[in-house]
């Protein structure tokens, strides 16, 4: 995300002040605004079923589900006869056309999502799909296909055919989460799991235009946690996501989940517990906590670990029902930003039900590092009315912005030190079932907010999947 240069400001009569000391906004920016431009149908009968409290096509940990590259969006999905699609469209157009990849969905189960990555270096579109700790499917397109979008035809024949390893390159046998990152350099990197929810570790693969080359794991399911309630020998880390910054640095925040349920007050809960933070300057060989000690080598026998210190950014035990795999942005001059959302202290110090309570209490938290290197925590004052995750992104100006369960949108500037939430669009018109899937990559190139989002239905009734478009400050 680009920032107006000072010439650019003063040719343009802008007033140019310092940058404030709770970001890096000056006084002549807009704050946030949200102006709906149309919306698009990519499917008018998806396969819709509901299972962990969401869809297999609107999943938001999905990355990514919906991306833009070259003046083109690329979107993903099952159809009602289980059918994996690939569509694309030239920005701002209405129609879709749309590529079956040779795939069909195995089991009703929403983790087994589609995920889209492109290699820079050689033009390809890859995906991964149809996982939850067991193998995964994938697929990738002919070189130079994501180059030339208006010249090459958008036919099955530019895919080649569903693979059960990356090119030979078998990872694990219990996958699951795959997504997507590309380097600075053009090459792609696949984050994934290992093994099992309570119980896994996260790796990396990386793809460098020629081979599949897989870097190895990088954090530890092993340690001693304890709460006020009991202990837990083992574990796994949720990724709210893993991202490039502008310099090249590679950002995640995450929480950790217990295996064992000894951690909480109830056992209707959940054992998410705290938000950290590690980074990794050198594509993700090596991770370090907030304070830049390495807490963990990638692939090495030091991997990173409930028991390192200076992970921890915001200390919450397993008594709130924490989100995991919620959101994450990075700011224009690098800061990381998430979202957070869990059932505040003041609603009860014990929660129940995991999906009844965050349904009912829920709230929604605005994590940042400023610029002074300090953590900031917002509450943003909207109820979730939801058990599911909330989306960030920021614009060019660095004001944030929500995307709540239902497609609603909130906002705040940078020049208030992101203290002015404020709901910009409230969901109507949209019956949407709940998560939407933001296009991550979309913002930084034309400045529009487009997210994917299917209609409510019931059963395994099959209903419409929709993109839609908000125009944000110019």
């Amino acid at each position: 995300m680009h920032r107006r240069t000072l010439l650019a400001a003063a040719l343009a009569g802008a007033v140019v002040t310092p940058a404030l000391a709770s970001g890096t906004a000056r006084a002549a920016d807009p704050g946030p605004s949200v102006t709906r431009t149309g919306t698009t149908t990519l499917d008018g009968q998806a396969i819709f079923f509901v299972s962990y409290d969401g869809l297999v096509n609107n999943n938001s940990f999905q990355k990514n589900g919906l991306l833009t590259y070259k003046g083109y969006q690329y979107a993903v999905w099952y159809t009602a006869d289980r059918n994996a699609v690939v569509g694309r469209r030239a920005l701002g157009a209405s129609t879709w056309s749309t590529v079956k990849v040779g795939h069909t969905l195995r089991y009703n189960d929403s983790h087994n999502v589609i995920s889209m990555g492109i290699s820079k270096v050689d033009g390809r579109l890859h995906l991964n799909m149809d996982s939850h700790s067991d193998g995964f499917t994938y697929v990738k397109s002919v070189a130079g296909l994501m180059d030339n979008p208006a010249g090459l035809s958008w036919t099955a024949s530019r895919f080649g055919a569903p693979q059960a390893t990356l090119d030979g390159l078998a990872l694990t046998s219990q996958f699951t989460y795959p997504q997507f990152v590309s380097t600075p350099e053009g090459k792609l990197q696949l984050s994934y799991r290992v093994a099992v929810s309570g119980n896994g570790r996260n790796a990396l693969a990386e793809y460098d235009g020629t081979k599949w080359t897989n870097l190895g794991e990088w954090s530890a399911s092993t340690g001693t946690y304890t709460s006020e309630h009991g202990s837990s020998t083992a574990r796994n880390m949720y990724l709210h996501g893993i991202d490039y910054d502008r310099n090249g640095r590679l950002h995640s925040f995450f929480t950790w989940r217990e295996q064992n349920g000894a951690v909480m007050c109830n056992g209707g809960g959940i054992t998410n517990h705290d938000t950290g933070y590690v980074y990794s300057d050198d594509r993700g060989r090596t991770w370090r906590n907030n304070g830049g000690t390495v807490v963990g080598v990638t692939g090495g026998s030091d991997k990173v670990s409930v028991t390192d210190a200076g992970l921890v950014v915001d200390p919450l035990n397993p008594d709130h029902s924490l989100m995991n795999q919620e959101s994450q942005f990075t700011d224009s001059a690098g800061r990381p930003h998430a979202i957070i959302s869990y059932v505040p202290g003041r609603f009860g110090q014990c929660t129940t039900n995991y999906v009844a309570d965050r349904t009912a209490n829920g709230r929604a938290f605005h994590v940042r590092k400023n610029a002074s290197g300090t953590w900031q925590k917002t509450e943003i004052p909207v109820p979730l009315n939801s058990s599911q995750r909330t989306k960030l992104i920021l614009d060019k100006y660095d004001n944030a912005y929500a995307v709540f369960p239902f497609g609603r949108i909130a906002g705040a500037s940078a020049a208030s030190g992101y203290t002015d939430w404020k709901i910009l669009f409230d969901g109507s018109g949209l019956n949407a079932f709940g998560e939407v899937v933001i296009d991550e990559t979309r913002v930084a190139q034309d400045g529009v907010l487009s997210f994917m989002y299917q209609e409510k239905s019931s059963g395994t009734t099959p209903s419409a999947l929709h993109v839609t478009d908000f125009r944000l400050p110019a």
